[in-house]
């Protein structure tokens, strides 16, 4: 059974940089698209970027475009989110899921529905102080 580890959250301070990891075990994740979420204390759930099984396409959301980045490498079984001028509002837990590109695409879009995606790590903490 495919198991997701989120790591590489923290503390950091506005403008900074993060690289989050979504690290697979139990199965292969290349057939897999993978997306990363998050939720900020008190607010909802809401979609953050999705990318292709081969990693050729990617779809980040609008507002988070230009400061976040999605990759993954197939041969270490992971995927990546490049967080960079981090804000205060960006402090949340993030989490990585699995499922096919257009259920992530989905997810990330208007409607917000997160049930097309199949597993989920249990998310890393970011904190951006001002």
């Amino acid at each position: 059974q495919l198991q997701l580890v989120e790591s590489g959250g923290g503390l950091v301070q506005s403008g900074g940089s993060l690289r989050l990891s979504c690290e697979a075990s139990g199965n292969s994740l290349e057939h897999d698209a993978i997306g990363w979420f998050r939720q900020a204390p008190g607010k909802d759930r809401e979609g953050v970027a999705c990318i292709t099984a081969t990693g050729a396409t990617t779809n980040v959301r609008d507002s988070m475009k230009g400061r976040f980045t999605i990759s993954r490498d197939n041969a270490k079984n992971t995927g990546y989110l490049y967080l960079n001028n981090l804000k205060p509002e960006d402090t949340a837990v993030y989490y990585c899921a699995t499922g096919t590109f257009a259920s992530c695409n989905i997810a990330i879009g208007a409607n917000a529905y997160f049930d097309g995606m199949d597993a989920w790590g249990k998310g890393t903490l970011v904190t951006v102080s001002s």
